[in-house]
């Protein structure tokens, strides 16, 4: 049977622009695990209340049980399939993995909403547009056009903060090093995120980032490269 994985959906229903979906997305094909996704939108919120107690997606239901948070995810299924590759390459490799967890989080997503916080508007539905207005401009504290206003100083703000993965892939194809693992797939939702959403180039072609991300784009099939986007 099928893993089944609640993912954020915009108007069209393919459009997937969760960062945090795609980190996982990206880990059941890794685990060469058979996935359903289920568009999920804002206004759903009540249905994973009451199938995990969880209010955001990523959420995934394996052979019955719902595991929520792309980080637990990752760890769920490293625990729970260990014959098929590992996400992490051993006990190091989730500490690493850990750290890149936390930075993509707390410094790399907050850089990149600066430019892409009004193409989500954009993208979503009606019924989705009202709230997610009235949470971010509370979490912010200003209208979601203060936060997003001068997009190319917040581009090169964001240039600027990928520099430490920049200089790493400029010596190596991965982060995870020959091979992508869970830390490439985290930090390459929050590209694909921008990719899903964003019209506006946000890194050169030139740059050894775009490089790894055009050969994660092609894995799998190119799960990624298939998603609707526009670079």
């Amino acid at each position: 049977m099928a893993i089944q994985m609640y993912d954020l959906a915009g108007a069209e229903s393919d459009r997937r622009f969760s960062p945090f979906c795609w980190r996982t997305r990206m880990a059941l094909a890794h685990k060469g695990l058979e996935v359903e996704t289920i568009p999920w939108r804002y206004a759903d919120k009540p249905k994973l209340v009451a199938l995990a107690n969880w209010e955001r997606v990523p959420v995934i239901v394996d052979r019955g049980r719902p595991v929520a948070d792309s980080w637990a995810i990752a760890n769920y299924l490293e625990g729970a399939y260990p014959d098929r590759p590992s996400l992490f390459g051993g006990e190091v490799g989730v500490a690493g993995a850990r750290f890149v967890n936390s930075w993509t989080d707390a410094v790399l997503n907050a850089a990149t909403s600066r430019v892409v916080l009004l193409d989500i508007l954009n993208h979503l539905e009606e019924g989705d547009r009202a709230y997610f207005r009235e949470s971010r401009e509370k979490r912010f504290g200003m209208t979601l056009e203060a936060y997003g206003a001068d997009r190319d100083r917040h581009i090169a703000a964001l240039k600027q903060t990928l520099e430490p993965l920049r200089l790493t892939l400029a010596g190596q194809p991965y982060l995870g090093g020959a091979a992508p693992l869970y830390s490439d797939y985290i930090v390459f939702g929050t590209m694909q995120w921008a990719r899903s959403i964003c019209p506006v180039r946000l890194i050169d072609t030139s740059d050894p980032i775009d490089e790894w991300r055009k050969r994660l784009l092609d894995a799998f099939g190119g799960l990624a490269r298939k998603a609707p986007g526009y670079w």
